[in-house]
């Protein structure tokens, strides 16, 4: 399937690549699918979405899909419908803090 994913200005810098990409992921699209196949395709972006060695999500790091934040469910839950079939993107998000 191929999946769309929305990306920071911050990441789309580092790995050359423009607001939006196209991954072809296989098995079910998940967090945890559409990550791994994003570092695979970009492996610049290794470590900067989710931990090296635990795999979870860095804290200023948001992701939505379909208008909602997806942020905290579990890495291999399945993800909206309308994302698996590219109708709608997954959103990386750099989140901001303070007052």
């Amino acid at each position: 399937m191929t999946v769309r994913v929305l990306l920071p200005a911050h990441l789309r810098n580092l790995a050359q690549t423009g607001p939006e990409v196209h991954l072809e992921v296989s098995g079910p699209v998940t967090q945890r699918t559409i990550l791994d196949t994003l570092e695979a395709t970009y492996p610049v972006l290794r470590g900067t979405i989710r931990d090296h060695g635990t795999h979870k999500r860095r804290a200023f790091v948001r992701f939505f899909a379909c208008g909602e934040d997806h942020s905290h469910d579990a890495p291999d839950d399945p993800l909206p419908e309308a994302v698996a079939r590219g109708d709608e993107p997954f959103a990386v998000i750099g989140a901001m803090a303070g007052g």
